[in-house]
């Protein structure tokens, strides 16, 4: 599984790139966190509004900061 964090960096960028490391490692899955920068992408992948979180491309958040709990929900219906 890889888990994209699609944001140009900013702080909210940053901070949900910690939480869904908390998160990977809270359930204990065997997954891979990403960054993904390059704005082309990130609006390739029909993100308009950072920071977003993606699993397998398959975007599942847009525009929140979500908690590491948010995060493992996700994760475990996926």
């Amino acid at each position: 599984m890889t888990i994209q964090i699609l944001g140009s960096g900013c702080a909210k960028c940053k901070a949900l790139e910690a939480n869904a490391r908390k998160a990977v490692a809270n359930i204990q899955l065997d997954a891979v966190v990403e960054k993904i920068t390059d704005m082309d992408t990130i609006m390739s992948m029909g993100v308009m509004i950072t920071p977003a979180l993606a699993i397998d491309g398959d975007v599942k958040s847009s525009g929140k900061l979500l908690k590491p709990e948010q995060i493992e929900k996700i994760l475990k219906e996926v």
